[in-house]
């Protein structure tokens, strides 16, 4: 009893290996093993509780010929078929390199299976009866080797058999990952990798793309396609040949099975007429029951194989999106690197071109500021010189507003914390654009805010540069009416409001204002001067510095602009008082020897007209190296170098100046604005913990800003035209040997003086030019002889007789 139930049990799992094998290389589903044999146990269970095995006691009988037939098939390929070449030399079972269906061994097999159940059951007699495995044996043996050389050989391998790389005992799959002998593993072209066998047979999406025609209902395709005619064929739909083909096989299964019952059922004559006619009719109605059964197999094979389709298709669909936008971020990448090469290449044209600009405009603009200081031009030739200084100054806004952006966008924008007298600040804005807008013909108003303090911390440079802007625009823009600034102060946070009553901004046209070179342009108003720059640079000014600018507007009827910035109040100020804008026409002490080496002798001869008038003693330097030569036996106050020179650039002139022990102050000048960037490096290395620079100037020079940083930098004391000149300033403003004014010059002065005889004191005065009289004085007594300044004269010679007589 337990040797039948071992015998039981191993036949139940065999028989679910054999199940789960078949099925899965056929439907790539597998279900699990434990299906398979609860599935063989309950037939099993089924067949015995009905007792067919005693009416089926003569099938093991039929068995042993199929079995006899199975083995028959194998040994005839391997015997026959291989040593004959009909099938490769090598035993191939991996089903990545199979067919479903090989007609050589399946063929034969079935063909010896049916000559031996014939025989078996006495078709032929009884003593091919007893022969019946014999039979079988002999036909597989012939027809495995007929039907290989019918089908020459073909059904064999699916695919040319990959070598496998590396050559190693193990390799590991890439759909499951795991581990295995290179026997169960094979190459896919579809995952480019090593596939283990199980993984290969439950494959489902690929559909066998890697060999062609393999899969059982294409090689039943093939086969009705050789067996009917191709009209026929063409015709027939797909899922009817599937359904016809399934019907087919499962119905003459059944239909044999009916049939060996029928013949094995030991029953009389009459009794097996009756036996016949009830298979036939239990045969019929099992055959439409599994004919409905094929059909909704087929139908929802169908279903599962339009799914599957949809699902790849959709995953190709995702694979070529993913390509695409792998392609598109490749792109964008590239355009993202194209961009910045491009808005690299033009903040260095912007460079490059604005240096080549502010050259000629530093002309432009020095000689201009000389002229508006000669006394002896007419005012209408003083107001066009007023005319070009002005329209240098806004060429050199546009420039600088150019630059800004480029900065802004590079981020190499430097915002300074300054403290700012605010009151006096808004104070002068004030005052500028009310005379704009009353040569106009509109009114300007302006609400400060009490609670304002009087210094606050900020970049001055840049919020004056806001105001002016939004300022200009609204009174630029508003041709009646008035403009009105108003200021609010609260919790260290200012808001200004810039209300106009111009033409309005429509909705569509206020963001769009706001982008550079942007200008709305209405019909009826006349088009007004400048670039479309001014908005963009204030809006991202105000956006680094911490603070937003808004926009609400009316059409019609005015616009109202609204900057709140943080400007935190400072208690402890060191901030400078306000003082009245003076032009400087000396200064106190000895004379100063200023050095100035530029390449271009305009610039050259221009920094020396500022200078000389006021009593200093200009050099002049044509490169690097021609100020060091001239460096012998001349003892200098300051430098003033020019960066970009040939040769030797200002930066390297003034290691080699430092190196030589020279402390004076130096004052870079240039041309490129960028290069104030680079002064923090090149020249704000130490050297003996002392910067190499004292002070940096852009070009074009103002006269006021030369002034002022070397005023800093030697520590000057200005004398002013409105300023009392004192004795020390007369006599030690020039050689400290000898007074500049001689006691004879003096008394015909003071004598030409009290007539009021101009010409007199001129004549004097150009006299003393030419036997080298001090600048400083000759400027200042000219000056006081053009306005008529005859008291100022008479004191100052005064007090040179005075000193001579002492």
């Amino acid at each position: 009893m337990l040797c039948q139930t071992k015998i039981n049990v191993t036949n139940a799992y065999a028989g679910s290996i054999a199940w789960s094998n078949f099925f899965s290389r056929l439907t790539h589903s597998h279900p699990g093993r434990v299906v398979w044999l609860i599935f063989n146990v309950g037939i099993a269970l089924l067949l015995m509780a009905l007792g067919v095995y005693e009416s089926l006691e003569h099938i093991l009988g039929i068995y042993s010929n199929v079995a006899v037939a199975w083995v028959g098939a194998l040994v005839a390929d391997l015997v026959v078929n291989k040593p004959l070449g009909l099938s490769p030399r090598h035993i191939e079972f991996k089903r990545a390199y199979l067919y479903d269906i090989n007609p050589v061994g399946f063929g034969a097999m079935m063909l010896a299976s049916l000559v031996g159940i014939l025989a078996y059951v006495g078709v032929w007699g009884e003593l091919l009866k007893a022969l019946s495995p014999y039979l079988a044996l002999s036909t597989a043996f012939v027809t495995a080797p007929i039907i290989a050389v019918m089908t020459r050989g073909k059904f064999y391998l699916a695919r040319e058999v990959i070598p496998l790389v590396p050559a190693t005992s193990q390799l590991q799959c890439v759909v499951c990952e795991n581990i295995f002998d290179r026997e169960d593993i094979a190459s896919c072209p579809v995952y480019r990798g090593h596939i283990c066998s199980l993984c290969c047979t439950l494959e489902s999406r690929c559909h066998d793309k890697c060999k062609e025609k393999s899969r059982l209902s294409e090689q039943m395709q093939t086969l009705l396609e050789t067996l009917l005619p191709s009209w026929l064929t063409e015709r027939m739909n797909p899922g009817l040949i599937q359904f016809s083909g399934l019907l087919g096989l499962i119905g003459a299964l059944v239909g044999i099975v009916f049939w060996l019952v029928y013949l094995q059922v030991p029953v009389t004559e009459s009794g097996k007429v009756l036996l016949g006619s009830t298979l036939i009719q239990v045969y019929v109605l099992l055959l439409i029951i599994v004919g409905v059964l094929i059909w909704l197999f087929v139908l929802a094979n169908e279903s599962r194989q339009i799914a599957l389709d949809e699902a790849t298709h959709q995953t190709e669909l995702l694979t070529q999106e993913i390509a695409a936008h792998e392609m598109t971020d490749n792109a964008l990448q590239q355009a993202k690197e194209l961009a910045e090469a491009a808005n690299q290449a033009k903040s260095r044209y912007l460079g490059g071109i604005s240096h080549e600009l502010r050259s000629p405009l530093n002309s432009i603009l020095g000689y201009a500021q000389l002229l508006e200081k000669d006394k002896d031009l007419s005012a209408a030739q003083l107001n066009k010189v007023g005319l070009i200084r002005r329209s240098g100054d806004h060429l050199a806004d546009l420039i600088e507003g150019l630059l800004d952006i480029s900065r802004i966008e590079a981020g190499r924008l430097e915002i300074r914390r300054d403290q700012v007298l605010i009151r006096v600040l808004l104070q002068e804005l004030v005052e500028m654009f009310r005379l704009q807008a009353e040569s106009k013909g509109i009114q300007f108003y302006y609400h400060p805010c009490r609670y304002m303090p009087d210094v606050v911390a900020t970049d001055e440079k840049h919020l004056r540069q806001i105001l002016i802007n939004l300022l200009s625009n609204a009174v630029k823009f508003t041709s009646k009416g008035s403009v009105t600034l108003s200021v609010r102060y609260r919790s260290q946070v200012a808001e200004f409001y810039i209300d106009d009553t111009g033409p309005g901004i429509t909705e569509s046209e206020q963001t769009r204002i706001f982008q550079p070179f942007e200008r709305i342009r209405k019909p009826g108003i006349p088009q007004m001067p400048g670039t479309g720059l001014g908005l963009t640079i204030s809006q991202l000014l105000a956006d680094i510095m911490g603070g937003e600018i808004t926009l609400s507007s009316i059409p019609d009827k005015g616009s109202q602009f609204r900057l709140a910035l943080m400007l935190s109040s400072v208690s402890n100020t060191h901030a400078p008082s306000l003082q009245p804008v003076q032009q400087p026409v000396a200064y106190q002490g000895e004379a100063r020897t200023v050095m100035v080496v530029d390449d271009n002798p305009s610039h050259r001869g221009l920094i020396s007209e500022i200078l000389s008038p006021l009593g200093f003693v200009v050099l002049e330097a044509t490169d690097g190296f021609d100020c060091l030569d001239s460096l012998v036996g001349v003892d200098i106050d300051a430098f003033l170098l020019d960066i970009s020179m040939p040769g030797m650039t200002g930066w390297e002139l003034l290691k080699r100046l430092r190196s030589q022990g020279i402390r004076v102050p130096v004052i870079m000048v240039s041309a490129d604005a960028e290069d104030r960037q680079s002064a923090a490096t090149q020249g704000g290395s130490k050297l003996a913990e002392e910067r190499l620079n004292d002070d940096y100037l852009i070009k074009p020079i103002r006269d006021t800003a030369l002034l002022d940083k070397l005023g800093n930098a030697l520590g000057l004391i200005w004398v002013y035209a409105t300023s009392e000149i004192t004795e020390a300033t007369v006599v030690r403003s020039g050689v400290t040997k000898k007074p500049d004014i001689k006691a004879s010059e003096a008394r015909e002065m003071i004598s030409l003086s009290e007539l009021g005889y101009v010409a007199g004191i001129e004549q004097i005065l150009t006299r003393m030019s030419q036997r080298g009289a001090d600048a400083a004085v000759l400027s200042m007594l000219s000056q006081h002889l053009k306005s008529y300044q005859f008291s100022h004269i008479i004191s100052i010679c005064k007090k040179v007789l005075s000193y001579e007589q002492s």
